[in-house]
């Protein structure tokens, strides 16, 4: 189990301050959005929310009353660049063999996910959890789906990964995969109570989830389960060069085991980047999601 207090750490520097973009209305949703390795707010940000997703609408101006926030990662050594100091969210080996050297993975995904559950808990007090939205690009995608996977707070309205992949994914759908087949097999003649439904699709998604927040060195009582109830919007280009989309199709497997509502979709002739068609759907799936979900103390404004 990672010690939740390391004496050392590959963390070179603090999470600046994100770029926050105001609302072009009244300000009644929040988009927390994380960039990829090396990236940072200021590039990454700006290009995002001016890219057209129609002859008349940006992906800002789909949602006048959003506030943006794009954090930028922390600069941290990256193992298999020589060590050298990047904007990263976590460490991590080679996405060709993406189960090697995963202990890289938790000190980063421990202090990520601290980072952005604040963010978190901050908007929500802002505009309340139903009109809250978390996603990420590349590896901004793995460190905001581990984010949800260990929020405990209230769920929020949407989440979404765009080219990205799922960390520790083996591991959590090996879990949740035997628990399931063991709680679906029953006990024969000596199972005198027989579990309904529910209990096993309890049981599998909480046995994963305690195996994460140990590995990443995480104190829950109870394994967080919010995530069950976030829906995800999950899209990546089939000639991803750099996250292979076997990776994006794993990870929707496995947060399927885990309970979660997924909306996948895929990309033929895009490599690792988002488009215009990726983020139309993505638009359309989110309109449809945060659409109503206004508290009415903003919802007056």
């Amino acid at each position: 189990m990672a010690s939740s207090n390391p004496k050392k750490t590959s963390r070179t520097s603090s999470y600046p301050d994100p770029l926050i973009i105001a609302p072009l209305q009244a300000h009644k949703h929040t988009f927390i959005i994380l960039h990829g390795r090396g990236s940072n707010a200021t590039a990454f940000g700006p290009s995002v929310l001016n890219t057209r997703i129609s002859e008349t609408q940006t992906f800002q101006s789909s949602f006048p009353h959003a506030q943006f926030i794009f954090p930028t990662a922390s600069k941290r050594r990256a193992q298999i660049y020589n060590r050298s100091v990047i904007n990263q969210w976590f460490d991590n080996w080679s996405l060709q063999t993406p189960n090697e050297r995963t202990e890289l993975q938790a000190e980063g995904l421990r202090e990520t996910s601290a980072y952005v559950h604040s963010l978190l808990r901050s908007a929500i007090d802002q505009v309340g959890a139903d009109n809250v939205v978390l996603g990420g690009l590349s590896q901004g995608c793995a460190a905001a789906l581990i984010s949800l996977l260990t929020w405990n707070g209230e769920p929020i309205a949407a989440g979404f990964g765009l080219c990205g992949w799922l960390p520790f994914r083996m591991q959590l759908e090996e879990i949740a995969s035997s628990e399931s087949v063991a709680d679906e097999s029953g006990g024969g003649d000596d199972d005198l109570f027989e579990s309904s439904g529910d209990a096993v699709d309890t049981a599998a998604p909480a046995q994963a989830i305690a195996f994460l927040c140990e590995e990443l060195g995480l104190t829950a009582k109870d394994p967080p389960l919010s995530f069950q109830r976030i829906p995800l919007f999950m899209g990546h280009g089939v000639q991803d060069e750099k996250v292979p989309i076997s990776l994006g199709r794993e990870a929707v497997s496995c947060l399927k085991h885990l309970g979660t509502s997924v909306e996948w979709q895929e990309y033929e002739g895009l490599g690792h980047w988002y488009s215009d068609l990726m983020l139309s759907h993505l638009v359309g799936t989110l309109k449809e999601t945060i659409g109503g979900n206004v508290r009415k103390d903003i919802a007056d404004n």
